[in-house]
């Protein structure tokens, strides 16, 4: 098969699944499949992920155009509602991915979803916090309170734009401090008077964390315009992508990293090849001699997801699930699963290959 019809088929066999994981999770959250019968461990809010959901249906109704799948991905985005007001830095992941699909009552919701999050940032600590709603300490800085929250903060107007780029930059500072030698640190926690530690659980090498970075960064710098970049610092943030291209190996290492940079032969993580892929065709569509590079690594990564750990019809597994996701290395939680946002960024970034998708709008 010549050219991207490939990617065709895969877009469609994802999607098609989707219809699958509906029937199986009534009205529940997937949250990860298990690797063997395919049955998807569930919750009942969505947690961190519900915005997951909410957008692969949003993706099938732009695929089928049917009325019924429209409304199934309004309903489920309604579902989000109680996480706007939530503390949880999260609230990105879950409302920017959640509502960037939708029509005009998404959009409202988005809208009630930033001024809240606009309202949880700390001037002291230089970013909205990690919070309290999954659990664990507020005062954190964590790379996945990055993704989605850069968008839904930069949407509510100019302030909303400073404190999206405040809430970036504070993670890079803390997140690539020292990154010269080391993998970058995805996990800090506010200690007051000492200031910011870092946190040892998840450890730096976390692949997911560097690919959620990658993507924030990519998401700022489509955004920051000459004419009123001074708070994205646009070439700091072009610092900073290099770095993580280089340091999370996006553009030269293995297709489908392992979860841990530091445990190579422990389980693979095809989640975090989906995040990177996209990261790379949103920075594909700025300016420069590096362009093409990003989007041909990133037809690469998503051929490869697509060839090896795309369950197919007439396989052992349900088919559209993007297997060897891993949820959780250190705690040994779903380690070969097909992940929820797995299965979203990998049909994201096969619709934004066959231009269906603009990535400048998700």
């Amino acid at each position: 098969m010549t050219g991207l019809g490939w990617a065709e088929v895969a877009w469609d066999v994802v999607l098609r699944g989707v219809g699958e994981t509906a029937r199986q999770v009534g009205d529940r959250f997937p949250l990860y499949a298990d690797p063997v019968d395919g049955r998807w461990t569930t919750t009942g809010r969505g947690s961190w992920t519900g915005g997951f959901w909410a957008g692969l249906l949003g993706l099938r109704a732009l695929r089928t155009g049917e009325p019924a799948d429209h409304a199934a991905a309004a309903a489920r985005t309604a579902r989000l509602a109680p996480w706007a007001e939530a503390d949880t830095a999260t609230r990105g992941l879950i409302l920017w991915y959640g509502t960037a699909l939708g029509g005009a009552e998404a959009g409202l919701l988005r809208e009630r979803a930033a001024r809240s999050a606009l309202a949880a940032y700390d001037p002291v600590l230089g970013l909205v916090p990690w919070g309290t709603a999954l659990g664990g300490p507020r005062a954190r800085a964590r790379a996945d309170g990055v993704p989605g929250l850069v968008p839904l903060l930069a949407s509510s107007g100019p302030e909303g734009e400073a404190a999206a780029a405040g809430h970036l930059h504070r993670h890079l500072d803390l997140c690539l401090d020292g990154a010269a030698a080391e993998r970058p640190s995805p996990a800090w926690e506010f200690t007051g008077g000492s200031g910011w530690r870092a946190c040892p659980d998840p450890e730096p090498g976390w692949t997911r964390g560097e690919a959620w970075l990658l993507l924030a960064v990519a998401d700022a710098l489509l955004r920051a315009r000459p004419a009123r970049d001074t708070p994205w610092r646009p070439e700091r943030l072009r610092e900073a992508a290099e770095l993580l291209l280089d340091k999370g190996e996006f553009l030269y290492g293995p297709l489908v990293p392992p979860a841990r940079a530091h445990h190579p032969d422990g389980p693979l993580d095809t989640s975090a090849a989906a995040i990177g892929a996209v990261a790379l065709l949103k920075l594909a569509h700025l300016p420069g001699p590096e362009a093409a590079a990003h989007r041909t690594r990133a037809e690469s990564v998503l051929r490869n997801l697509t060839r090896r750990h795309l369950a197919r019809p007439g396989g052992t597994h349900p088919a559209g699930l993007l297997r060897d996701g891993c949820y959780d290395a250190a705690s040994g939680t779903a380690v070969r699963h097909a992940l929820v946002w797995g299965d979203f960024f990998l049909a994201l970034g096969l619709g934004a290959l066959l231009d269906r998708v603009d990535l400048r709008q998700v």
